[in-house]
């Protein structure tokens, strides 16, 4: 898929958000990696199958105290490669895929646990 095609997804993940959390998300870069990596003990990650996609880095909005400011944004790393191919290159998969994973990862953002952002995701899916 075609990199701003791939990046038009992420905003619309983004701007699927709801707006009551949308508007707290202050300070978070969302950047898009061809491939994997291996991630350090610290970061949160999201695997399907096996399969790393989605990858959050930084100090989850209900850690942070007052005096947290003047600091690099927050990063979620969205994978490329292996969307593409867990979705079979297939443009309406992937672009499901990618909303899945930008949803997760922002629930990482706003400090959920694995567990609350599973049932996040649960919620979402049922109330289409």
């Amino acid at each position: 898929m075609d990199q701003q095609i791939f990046e038009k997804y992420i905003k619309q993940a983004i701007n699927q958000v709801p707006k009551e959390l949308r508007d707290k998300i202050k300070n978070l870069a969302f950047v898009v990696e061809d491939n994997v990596r291996t991630a350090s003990s610290n970061e949160r990650i999201i695997k399907t199958r096996g399969v790393l996609l989605g990858l959050y880095q930084g100090v989850p909005l209900p850690n942070r105290s007052g005096y947290y400011s003047g600091v690099l944004p927050d990063k979620i790393t969205i994978f490329k490669k292996p969307i593409e191919q867990l979705a079979g290159y297939n443009e309406q998969k992937m672009a499901e895929l990618i909303h899945e994973v930008v949803h997760h990862e922002i629930g990482h953002y706003f400090g959920m646990s694995e567990n609350q952002v599973r049932a996040w995701e649960r919620k979402r899916k049922n109330q289409k």
